[in-house]
């Protein structure tokens, strides 16, 4: 019989030094549209014409993410969509 074994956050990164500013704009954007699609699929939201930008904005709330714009709002759908 196969034991479970436990999950160990991933050890953070410092992020590469001397990319341009729209590089790291992206890349958080991207961060919070995974963390709320993960939120958001545990909850129960697997369709992606479900999550309305005020769902999507209330999840944030709940799990303590700055409000998102619209730009990421879409970017969560996607990631959704993909699942």
């Amino acid at each position: 019989m196969a034991t479970a074994s436990t999950a160990r956050p991933v050890q953070k990164k410092p992020l590469p030094a001397g990319l341009p500013r729209e590089w790291y704009e992206s890349h958080n954007r991207r961060l919070k549209a995974m963390r709320l699609a993960i939120s958001l699929l545990d909850s129960g939201t697997y369709d992606a014409k479900r999550a309305t930008n005020r769902k999507i904005r209330t999840m944030a709330v709940r799990t303590g993410i700055h409000r998102p714009s619209n730009v990421t709002c879409k970017m969560v759908r996607a990631f959704i969509k993909d699942s």
